[in-house]
């Protein structure tokens, strides 16, 4: 049977190649298109809308990915913008430092090791920092801490590798001052509000002015010594107060440092350290 078919199959077409165009297995063809046409006319008509749905749902999946692959390249590009504006704020910050570290009023008697700040503190009433060097770069307890700006506190605990500065507005701090254009001495503390100074224990016979600037007194007695270097800036005097039964001025100070901004800091290693 398949291969009468077969045989069938090649007489037509020999047939039809042979005829002419106006031949019998011609017509046939023709009204066989004819008759066909209008089904191809419904099927494309039914067909078209699912076409058109696919395309669309493949260009909206298409514009999805392709949205997603935008988004991740802005986060990808706007993280490292991020980090260069932080790394130069550091890189213009320790060069601040450094270059202070080099100037004429860098104390004398001192080295330094340059360091950043590794951790905050946890609350307002937590006045220390952790900085990212300690006993391997010869750093000891007690050892003062400065910016270019000004005093910042000094070493309170040592490890091998960091170690916790507390700041000049813990309460427990207490630095010898003077103020640098009336040569008027006092102590200096932290105030009640944070963040605010006072330097108390400034007789009355002193003067004091609004604007004048306080820096550490250091002293030296025989073998014994300041912690703090003389000189070094603590703050600018934006108030005075006392009454008749006071035997002191007590002189608000405005800080000199911005301790919620830290970010580098020198820690002072004495030169002579035995």
């Amino acid at each position: 049977m398949a291969g009468a078919l077969v045989l069938l199959s090649i007489v037509l077409i020999t047939i039809y190649f042979r005829e002419s165009s106006n031949g019998g297995l011609h017509g046939v063809q023709s009204t066989g298109a004819t008759v066909l046409r209008p089904f191809e006319v419904g099927a494309e008509r039914i067909a078209r809308p699912f076409r058109d749905g696919y395309g669309w749902f493949a260009g909206l999946v298409h514009a999805k990915s392709e949205n997603s692959r935008l988004r991740a390249e802005v986060d990808k590009y706007s993280q490292l913008a991020t980090q260069n504006a932080n790394a130069a704020r550091e890189n213009a910050d320790l060069k601040r430092q450094l270059h202070y570290a080099g100037s004429k009023v860098f104390p004398g008697d001192f080295n330094y090791v340059a360091t950043e700040i590794i951790s905050r503190p946890p609350s307002e009433f937590d006045q220390q920092v952790m900085v990212a060097a300690g006993s391997s770069r010869g750093i000891r307890s007690e050892d003062p801490v400065v910016t270019a700006d000004g005093l910042v506190g000094k070493v309170s605990q040592v490890a091998h590798d960091t170690a916790q500065v507390t700041l000049l507005t813990d309460p427990k701090v207490k630095v010898s001052a003077l103020d640098l254009a009336t040569r008027a001495t006092g102590i200096l503390g932290a105030g009640q509000g944070r963040g605010t100074l006072i330097l108390d224990r400034v007789s009355k016979s002193q003067v004091v002015n609004p604007g004048d600037l306080i820096v550490t007194q250091g002293w030296r007695l025989g073998n014994l010594r300041s912690v703090y270097p003389g000189g070094i800036p603590i703050g600018v005097v934006s108030g005075a107060s006392q009454n008749d039964l006071e035997l002191y001025w007590q002189v608000q100070l405005h800080p000199r440092v911005d301790f919620g901004s830290l970010q580098n800091v020198l820690v002072l290693v004495p030169k002579n350290r035995h």
